[in-house]
């Protein structure tokens, strides 16, 4: 298996007289990265696929579950944007293969912890491991992107969205017939990916020769300051939106099995199932999102995952067995259709900082998310599990806020340095 190289992709533009950074779109590099991912986040996955095993056979509460959640995406956010800072800095392709490195040695201690402390360290390791491939990943993505990046990141992110939708099926074909020591078997997986990853490190250092990153970052620093306040509040809005998205979406990743075994009787792995339909429409939401935003802009795109959410929303925790199903697939589809979406338009807010903007975007994801998983077990051992699911029903409405961000048009003028 190999990529077209950096040096080879010059040499069919230069005949054709066009930059090849900047035009070419390298399908190769793009589906290897988001297998990768999907790897990545499918192993991040057993992760709450596993708080059913771990609730019964530990005796946990809800809290501690929150605990664990909140250990791999704090985990995971907190190292992101520093890890990004760094590559961006210093671009160094050894660290996909050892990204991998790490989350292979979390689920091989995932599988043999003996107690709930053992659980948080294994679970420190996944989270690291996905720390370091996610700025770098994304990084990747954009350098095959060419002039297609909304469709690149919506390849690059479909991988990691279906690797998270897996969750409730290895619950179901794994952890309940084997129990914990099922976390066995993705050690293979991770040592699939780390050979992956070595194939994408060869092609990704062969490319950063041919990229004028430097001249980037000039025009980052070139940006004026009353831009950059401005800038900085569009950020700030964008990421109240990542929030809103990720405690929405932890809601029902981490908690809404329960809440369907409490209501309707089911077993776990059927309620598994229906988790399982939200974050594989959400996986199908993100590929399409790309392409979507690309043609009707961003900010449109993101302002109507979170408005064509919000009645839907609204409806769940009142519709019968049969619609939520139906209303969870809706749902997943529309609202992490702008995931790929928030990751190109904060890029553009800020050019020559792929790595950093990537990991604070993808990294909030992870880490809001976690404490959401936090506070909502809290909440639920006070309150119950049914009124909280009632309040998190509310969350899309803040979708509004959208409103705020800069048009599209005003992006470019900004991402071009232009006065606003």
């Amino acid at each position: 298996m190999s990529f077209p190289t950096a040096s080879s992709s010059a040499t069919k533009a230069k005949k054709r007289n066009i930059p090849p950074a900047a035009n070419q779109t390298i399908f190769g590099v793009l589906l290897a990265i988001s297998l990768v991912h999907l790897f990545n986040d499918s192993m991040q996955s057993v992760i709450p696929a596993i708080f059913p095993i771990l609730k019964e056979t530990m005796n946990l509460n809800y809290t501690q579950i929150g605990w664990i959640a909140f250990t791999i995406n704090f985990t995971a956010s907190i190292m992101q944007p520093f890890i990004g800072l760094f590559s961006d800095k210093r671009p160094t392709p050894a660290l996909l293969p050892i990204g991998m490195a790490f989350t292979f040695t979390g689920m091989l201690l995932l599988a043999l912890a003996g107690s709930y402390t053992a659980v948080l360290i294994a679970v420190v390791f996944v989270g690291l491991g996905s720390a370091t491939f996610h700025p770098e990943g994304s990084k990747v993505s954009h350098l095959a992107s060419g002039d297609r990046r909304g469709l690149a990141q919506s390849i690059f992110q479909v991988g990691g969205n279906a690797g998270q939708s897996l969750a409730p099926l290895l619950t179901t074909l794994i952890f309940v017939p084997y129990g914990q020591f099922g976390a066995i078997g993705f050690t293979g997986v991770a040592a699939l990916g780390i050979l992956v990853q070595l194939l994408i490190a060869r092609w990704y250092g062969g490319a950063l020769k041919n990229e004028n990153l430097h001249k980037k970052r000039q025009t980052a620093e070139k940006i004026r300051p009353e831009l950059r306040s401005r800038i900085a509040f569009a950020m700030v809005i964008l990421i109240l939106l990542v929030f809103v998205r990720s405690w929405y979406v932890s809601s029902i990743g981490s908690y809404y099995s329960f809440n369907l075994i409490e209501q309707f009787g089911l077993g776990v792995g059927d309620a598994q199932l229906y988790v399982f339909l939200f974050l594989a429409a959400g996986a199908v939401g993100t590929f399409f999102g790309g392409p979507l935003a690309d043609r009707f802009g961003k900010r449109n795109l993101i302002f109507l995952s979170m408005a064509g959410a919000v009645p839907l929303a609204l409806l769940l925790p009142y519709a019968n067995l049969l619609w939520t199903g139906i209303l969870l697939a809706i749902i997943g589809f529309i609202i992490t259709s702008s995931f790929s979406v928030t990751v190109v338009y904060a890029q553009m807010l800020v050019p020559g900082r792929i790595g950093t903007v990537s990991g604070l975007i993808t990294g909030l994801a992870f880490g809001l998310g976690g404490v959401g998983a936090l506070v909502l077990g809290s909440w639920i051992d006070s309150i119950g599990i049914s009124p909280v699911m009632q309040l998190c029903s509310f969350l899309p409405l803040l979708g509004a806020l959208t409103f705020l961000l800069p048009s599209d048009r005003k992006l470019n003028e900004w991402t071009n340095g232009a006065s606003a």
